[in-house]
């Protein structure tokens, strides 16, 4: 009997079983079709662009340097006697002010002593030619019409005559030593370090200072192959004319917690490119670094001194300036068409900085270019441009 109710049960579970899946089978309503919606489209912002003509502004730096700088060098040895009382280091000096003397007696001695020489040698000269007048009245008095030189004592008075050359130039030469005891410089300038001073014996040759001209400093600005296609730099011998030489730079420079101005000019570049940074040097010059201007206060420019250089570049058209974000890798940029569509531009890059960029490239006035970041970007991919102005 038990057995029989457990086929009975085993019979009915299959059957229910079998039935619900029939009605799943059978049962469930066929599928309807949906309509696919389109991706949507991402927001991206966008600058229209106005390409124009417009000269290009190269940022640079560099350090103040001395135009003209020298050791300042005792030619003849002696005992400082004197110093000047500006002779210090910071000190300024005038050109052929004496700046440092040194004892005179030795060489005062030796001008005395070429002086009797000379007189020796005057002597000498006028005794010989005394001679050779008596040789020819008695050469004349011979009759004979050729004259031997010996007897007319000719060789002795060019030997007079050039031993009083040599006194002379003995004299000369004590007395430019004598003069040489003063030391002073050519031009107008300023002392950098002292090497001597007040009872020191220098012997010649030794280093008395190191000093520099004040009339003009220079600043060497270093410039990368992007800066200097945007620059007229005379880089043959020769050129000359308006965008070639003079170039005029602006420096500016802190000092004293103010920042400053000061007007410079290009007048040449370096003879080669540097080796390790690969980066040509154009030197500007800065006249009269050190006299005051009265109207603003405007300190001098110091030896030394940190500055950052502006140069107007030469004019470029159909420029474009962009915020930095448009710019994409290999100098891209994504330019919207008129079915909101993105098409990828190349384009050149004349100025990068921080904030934005110069380009010039296929873009027409009225484009709008994306500034937004996208994970992807195909061309042709649409996308809904919200605009953010204008590109400068």
């Amino acid at each position: 009997m038990g057995s029989r109710n457990s086929r009975l049960l085993q019979v009915a579970v299959l059957a229910v079983g079998l039935g619900l899946s029939g009605w799943l089978f059978w049962g469930k309503s066929a599928p309807r079709p949906h309509a696919v919606k389109p991706p949507v489209a991402p927001v991206v912002d966008v600058v229209e662009v106005q390409p124009r003509s417009m000269r290009l502004m190269v940022r640079t730096q560099g350090t103040i340097q001395p135009r003209r700088e020298i050791e300042l060098i005792a030619q003849v040895g002696g005992v400082v006697e004197q110093v000047a009382d500006n002779f210090a280091e910071g000190g300024f000096f005038k050109a052929g002010q004496v700046l440092l003397q040194l004892e005179q007696q030795d060489y005062r001695f030796a001008v005395m002593r070429a002086r009797a020489r000379v007189a020796d040698a005057v002597q000498l000269l006028a005794i010989e030619k005394g001679r050779v007048r008596q040789a020819k009245r008695e050469w004349r008095d011979l009759g004979d019409v050729d004259a031997n030189d010996l007897f007319l004592r000719k060789p002795q008075l060019a030997g007079a005559e050039a031993t009083l050359a040599a006194a002379q130039a003995d004299l000369d030469q004590a007395e430019l030593d004598l003069q040489r005891t003063r030391v002073s410089a050519p031009f107008d300038g300023r002392i950098l370090e002292q090497f001597a001073d007040l009872g020191q014996y220098l012997a010649p040759g030794s280093p008395v200072a190191r000093i520099y001209s004040t009339d003009a400093v220079e600043v060497r600005l270093p410039l990368t192959d992007r800066q200097l296609a945007t620059l007229d730099l005379s880089l043959h011998p020769g050129e000359t004319g308006p965008n070639k030489l003079d170039i005029p730079v602006q420096l500016l420079g802190r000092f004293a917690g103010r920042d400053w101005q000061w007007q410079g000019t290009i007048t040449r570049t370096d003879a080669s490119i540097d080796q390790r940074s690969r980066v040509m040097y154009a030197v500007a010059e800065i006249r009269d670094p050190f006299v005051p201007d009265l109207d603003s206060g405007r300190p001098p420019l110091m030896i030394g001194q940190f500055v950052e250089a502006e140069l107007a570049g030469r004019e470029q058209a159909d420029a474009i300036v962009l915020p930095r974000t448009a710019l994409r890798p290999q100098n891209r940029l994504w330019v919207l068409d008129a079915e909101d569509r993105i098409r990828i531009v190349p384009v050149s890059v004349l100025q990068s900085e921080e904030r934005q960029v110069v380009v010039q490239g296929e873009v027409e006035a009225g484009n709008r270019v994306v500034v937004s970041t996208l994970s992807v970007v195909t061309p042709g991919m649409p996308v809904t441009p919200v605009s953010t102005g204008q590109g400068e």
